[in-house]
């Protein structure tokens, strides 16, 4: 007869690999054109939404680090200049390090919290506390 331990690691070893996967936060990717001078994000509110940010937040970090003039149309986010979706998708990725997953637990569920003056990265599932360098 087998004990515990032997049929806890058939059971594992009987899992499809995708399953256990811990993996839950997704960002997507980047759909949009280029119209003329424009760079328009048709995806955008989806994006924001994601990442459980407002949408000024995201918009105003996105505008400074691409060094381009922009607004929100709707649901889409216009640039003002020709810019490669796999720099927007770079730099969006840096902005979910930076002030949407937790330094402690790496997960997603989070809040930003002003404290003082201070901008703090507060974590919804660990607790942990962390203020925000970055400025915006």
């Amino acid at each position: 007869m087998m004990d515990y331990e032997e049929l806890l690691k058939r059971a594992e070893s009987k899992i499809p690999k995708k399953i256990l996967q811990k993996e839950r936060f997704e960002i997507p990717q980047v759909k949009g054109h280029i119209e003329g001078t424009k760079t328009i994000i048709t995806n955008y509110s989806q994006i924001a939404s994601a990442l459980h940010r407002d949408p000024q937040h995201l918009l105003k970090y996105l505008l400074r680090e691409l060094a381009a003039p922009g607004n929100i149309d709707g649901p889409r986010l216009i640039f003002g200049k020709k810019i490669g979706s796999s720099l927007i998708n770079e730099k969006i990725e840096k902005y979910a390090n930076e002030f949407v997953i937790c330094k402690d637990c790496k997960k997603p569920d989070t809040i930003l919290l002003k404290e003082g003056r201070v901008l703090i990265l507060k974590c919804t599932a660990c607790g942990a506390k962390h203020p925000i360098m970055s400025k915006i």
